[in-house]
């Protein structure tokens, strides 16, 4: 985790990672509710790949891109 973070712009970090983070932590904190800390930090961790992943779609798809070579 801190490679990745030390790796990316701090750009990218506030544009695309911190509301990906931000809106999967709000979805885990009000809907995940499975008695263990395990299941709701995998369910959490996937929240925020599966909204990554849609911000990244987003972005290829109206001009911008999330690499950081362009």
């Amino acid at each position: 985790m801190y490679t990745l973070i030390k790796m990316m712009p701090i750009r990218q970090l506030l544009l695309e990672q911190l509301p990906a983070f931000g809106v999967s932590f709000i979805i885990a904190e009000h809907f995940y509710k499975f008695h263990s800390f395990t299941l709701e930090c995998i369910a959490f961790l996937a929240t925020w790949f599966v909204i990554d992943g849609l911000i990244w779609f987003f972005f290829s798809h109206f001009g911008k891109s999330k690499t950081p070579e362009q």
